[in-house]
């Protein structure tokens, strides 16, 4: 374990929130619900940009497929959560390793005593750093962390998801410190998405690529980060250096300290796999909500 001290040197500042109530089974077999519960994590904003607190459950209104849903949990801000990070650990990573790794400790610096934290890297495999822990000390095994091999990004979205989704948590979040660039893995985009969906899981991305956006492939690998963040109603950080990547950080933090969450359960019962789209409303003028815009029905 490593002192205060010591991770104090590390510069970066990152955090992640998200929701609730999904089981998961083995990783090679499709995930399962055990409650109807839909959660969504909210952010509100007033019109100069700044973060809206004290907002009631009257406040919001929700609709799937357009049809008005009654919200039968919510809770605001000192919400317990648990958070699975990701490290991309692949060649394509290079030097960039050593930054991700300072986020992930720095993470961990930050939270609470009642949240909880896992840690795993991905290359050829997905592998577990540090398990679930409400310990800001990080395990010897990060430092173990180096670039090299294949990377199977879709695979590890799809574990994460699954292990948040066996946690009693309400708020759940997945941290991907990634290029981006998946070349192994045995799942798509598309289905690590449904997963982080049928978990109610939060997904922030990190774009460590080392160039810029460039050939086709880098830009399709940060359409892909992009497409996970905006789908879950999380957040896209694309400049993974310097001030700009503290800032954003930062802005995470004070995001995340003035969510919202709030759950209902569809009146639409079909189990059909479909995708349904959600609109969160707010009765206050002149504030703007972001949450994701909808999940995939249980099949």
């Amino acid at each position: 374990m490593f002192s205060k001290v010591f991770r104090s040197l590390f510069l970066f500042v990152f955090a992640g929130f998200a929701v609730f109530t999904a089981t998961a089974q083995d990783e090679d077999t499709p995930l399962t619900i055990d409650s109807n519960l839909v959660v969504l994590n909210v952010s509100v904003r007033d019109s100069r940009g700044l973060h809206v607190s004290g907002l009631t459950q009257k406040a919001f209104s929700v609709l799937e497929d357009g049809i008005d849903q009654p919200i039968s949990f919510f809770a605001a801000e000192e919400t317990p959560f648990a958070a699975v990070i990701l490290l991309d650990s692949s060649g394509s990573m290079g030097s960039n390793i050593s930054l991700a790794r300072s986020a992930a400790i720095r993470f961990l610096d930050g939270i609470r005593a009642e949240d909880n934290v896992a840690i795993y890297r991905f290359d050829t495999r997905v592998n577990l750093v540090q398990d679930f822990s409400n310990s800001r000390d990080v395990n010897e095994r990060i430092f173990d962390v180096k670039a090299d091999g294949m990377t199977v990004l879709y695979d590890a979205v799809y574990k994460a998801a699954g292990e948040l989704g066996k946690r009693p948590e309400k708020r759940r979040a997945i941290i991907v410190l990634s290029d981006g660039a998946d070349t192994q893995s045995g799942r798509s985009a598309a289905r690590a998405l449904k997963a982080a969906s049928a978990a109610n899981a939060v997904i922030y991305t990190v774009d460590m690529s080392q160039n810029g956006p460039g050939s086709t492939g880098r830009q399709q690998a940060r359409a892909v980060l992009k497409d996970f963040a905006e789908k879950t109603g999380g957040t896209f950080v694309e400049k993974p250096g310097g001030a700009d990547l503290r800032t954003a950080f930062e802005a995470i933090v004070e995001e995340l300290g003035v969510q919202y969450t709030l759950g209902y359960e569809p009146l639409n019962e079909k189990k059909d796999g479909k995708w349904r789209s959600i609109e969160l409303r707010i009765a206050r003028p002149n504030l703007t909500i972001r949450t994701r815009d909808g999940y995939f029905a249980v099949k």
